[in-house]
């Protein structure tokens, strides 16, 4: 046996279970379905909390702003991919990021942060450079098109980058940083920002157009705004590996 409240007090336990929820919601700690909460912040809590990869995230391209973008872009800095700032921004070098990391991870290259890009945030290809290093190196895979800044047997920065075209191909081998330039160099093929000649006239560099593709007269292209972050960090010396 057992006893049936009486319709009253069915109605008030309604009504002070909606309360309930309603507080909760209030007070930030309940969320509707298929939404998260905010990067870096837990209620009742100060401590820095690791960016988490959830579903039911909007699709994200260039020229998109808020909250979304920046868990992007802390989620790709911490995958050590060129972001260049946590700023909500979708501009131009989360664009590259979003390329270099769908490249790494064999996805259409197309800087679009859709369902299948997201959900290769959660379980991503970790790279790892070919070559160990106690100091800075660079690693030019051509397979991937991508630009390694390594230390140590680890990939601290990854790059987007354009090698040489079918017509003009990146010579291949182990290189070092011969000679810089700091500034605008202007060859018979084009103008190389910022160029790091690592063999004869190739060089690592920042350009205007750094294609989802080989598309270079034999450099190895960069963005402007990634090789000004690079700059400082390497030097004449620095091992360059150029490889497929």
């Amino acid at each position: 046996m057992f006893s049936v409240p009486a319709p009253s007090t069915v109605r008030r336990s309604a009504a002070h279970a909606a309360l309930g929820l309603a507080l909760l919601g209030t007070a930030g700690l309940f969320a509707p379905a298929g939404t998260s909460p905010a990067v870096g912040s837990t209620a009742g809590s100060s401590a820095t909390v690791p960016v988490a990869v959830t579903a039911g995230r909007p699709t994200l391209q260039q020229g998109a702003r808020g909250a979304a973008v920046s868990t992007l872009q802390r989620r790709l800095t911490a995958l050590h991919y060129d972001v260049g700032g946590v700023d909500g921004d979708f501009g131009p070098s989360t664009y590259h990021a979003v390329v270099a990391f769908q490249k790494i991870n064999r996805l259409t290259r197309d800087g679009i942060v859709g369902p299948r890009t997201w959900a290769a945030l959660d379980h991503p290809v970790t790279p790892k450079p070919r070559y160990t290093h106690t100091g800075w190196s660079l690693e030019a895979d051509l397979t991937r098109q991508v630009l390694y800044l390594a230390r140590g047997g680890s990939v601290v920065r990854v790059l987007d980058a354009s090698s040489g075209k079918t017509s003009t191909p990146t010579p291949t081998g182990d290189y070092t940083v011969q000679r810089r330039i700091d500034g605008w160099r202007r060859s018979d093929l084009g103008l190389l920002w910022r160029p790091n000649y690592f063999y004869r006239g190739y060089a690592v560099h920042g350009a205007t157009s750094v294609p989802a593709y080989p598309a270079s007269h034999g450099c190895v292209r960069v963005p402007i705004p990634a090789m000004n972050r690079l700059w400082p960090t390497i030097g004449v010396g620095v091992p360059v590996h150029v490889y497929r």
